[in-house]
């Protein structure tokens, strides 16, 4: 174990968070960059190649699992003879939160989260399986974060051979006999949903119904709980394929959720209906002054490159990895670069290395650097000059909205958007 004040290369080590049969998690205060983080550091009798196998694997995933609700590494590296892995620190694990009260509204907003991260990681092919409320880390904002992938398997075309590895209690059976598969993470999700709204875990048989079900029956309408019924089916053939149709119709059953409402005269309108009529509005109103040719990688709303976070559900990146309308792309923030560009116009990285002396016009150049020596073209939302590498300090304007955001200034618009797109604040309503 690591002692506090401690040090491990430019880490401090200030408490441990949580201590696992195969690593701890502590949280360190980095020295050069001045931020605190996690840091979750093997057990010294686990430095072996079939445990750091794992490790190594968790790290390499979560580079390919780009999204807002999976928990990001920033660095794995070897330091002072030890396999460590800083990741960013939130305030609390979802298993901490669920000891205290929670309100319907919270735990819906909670499981939305949770099934967005799972159903992203099983679009990518990849099983998680470990999903309990430990691996779920809650940031500022109730943004849930789902981590620890060193049990995750890629899926393959033939029959998946793998370890029995999980957590007992939120295992499907036959992912304890050694064959995980995507239904085996619907299973887990069904029994921490059912662990949300009742505050006690379903364990076996799992016959239906379950002890405590009047508590959720209390905060859940019918369908939500044949959705989780059918979630904790015994039988893989007989749940959810996957947790994108999971999500898929959790996100269509949640409509309306809650207390019972009067009946209404007037038919509901689908919310996915009425939101792909916003993002036809928005395009006309703003697809050639912004650019959105492009989908946000969580919501599907349109999106630019110039985007430092989606406007519509503030996921950061907006878009996945190396999609771009640019010849090139930086390789730190992953938006589009031309040929021509010394350096990255969106974030302030490292200079890249000349493709060529030519230079290439282009009719988004909107607007000139304002240093006297370089007075390189810019385009809109830049906020680097790419030739110079001078700080835009000028906010850009969004017309014709009027709207400013309240912490960088540049222009938003209060209509449509939730987040502003350059500093990823969250927007006043």
């Amino acid at each position: 174990m690591l002692r506090v004040r401690q040090r491990l290369g430019k880490y401090r080590i200030e408490r441990r968070i949580a201590n696992g049969p195969v690593a701890a998690v502590y949280q360190a205060f980095d020295t050069i960059h001045g931020t605190r983080v996690a840091l979750k550091v093997p057990h010294e009798g686990a430095m072996d190649e079939y445990f750091l196998a794992d490790f190594r694997r968790e790290a390499r995933l979560a580079q390919k699992l780009d999204h807002a609700n999976i928990l990001p590494i920033r660095d794995a590296s070897y330091i002072e003879g030890r396999f460590v892995i800083s990741m960013p620190l939130g305030e609390c694990s979802l298993a901490e939160r669920m000891r205290k009260r929670l309100a319907t509204a919270t735990a819906l907003d909670y499981l939305d989260q949770a099934l967005a991260a799972v159903a992203h990681a099983h679009h990518c092919k990849i099983i998680h399986c470990d999903i309990k409320p430990d691996n779920f880390i809650i940031f500022p904002g109730n943004r849930l974060k789902l981590g620890d992938f060193a049990f995750s398997k890629i899926a393959q075309r033939t029959v998946k051979r793998a370890s029995g590895s999980g957590t007992v209690g939120y295992m499907a059976p036959e992912q304890a006999v050694g064959r995980p598969m995507f239904q085996s993470d619907v299973f887990s999700l069904g029994l921490l949903a059912y662990e949300l709204f009742s505050g006690h875990l379903h364990d076996w048989p799992y016959d239906w119904p379950p002890a405590q079900i009047q508590r959720v029956r209390k905060r859940l309408k019918p369908s939500l709980l044949s959705w989780m019924c059918r979630a904790l089916q015994v039988r893989p053939n007989k749940r959810y394929p996957d947790a994108v149709v999971m999500y898929r119709e959790f996100r269509r059953l949640r409509q309306g959720n809650g207390k019972k409402r009067r009946a209404q005269r007037q038919t509901s309108v689908d919310p996915a209906l009425w939101e792909k009529v916003r993002f036809r509005q928005f395009q006309r109103k703003y697809r050639k002054s912004l650019d959105t040719r492009l989908e946000c990688s969580s919501c599907t709303g349109p999106v630019s490159e110039a985007m430092r976070a989606c406007p519509w559900c503030g996921a950061e990146p907006p878009l996945q990895r190396f999609v771009t309308t640019y010849p090139s792309s930086c390789p730190r923030c992953r938006r589009g670069a031309k040929l021509d560009w010394r350096y990255c116009a969106w974030c302030y990285g490292f200079g890249f290395e000349i493709d060529t002396t030519r230079r290439y016009s282009d009719r988004r150049y909107q607007a000139q650097c304002a240093n006297g020596k370089c007075r390189g073209p810019l385009m809109s939302y830049m906020q680097y000059c790419p030739w110079c590498r001078t700080k835009v300090k000028r906010p850009w304007s969004l017309p014709p909205s009027r709207h400013r955001c309240p912490s960088c200034r540049w222009g938003v618009d209060l209509d449509f958007w939730q987040y502003c797109p350059w500093c990823t604040k969250e927007l006043p309503q």
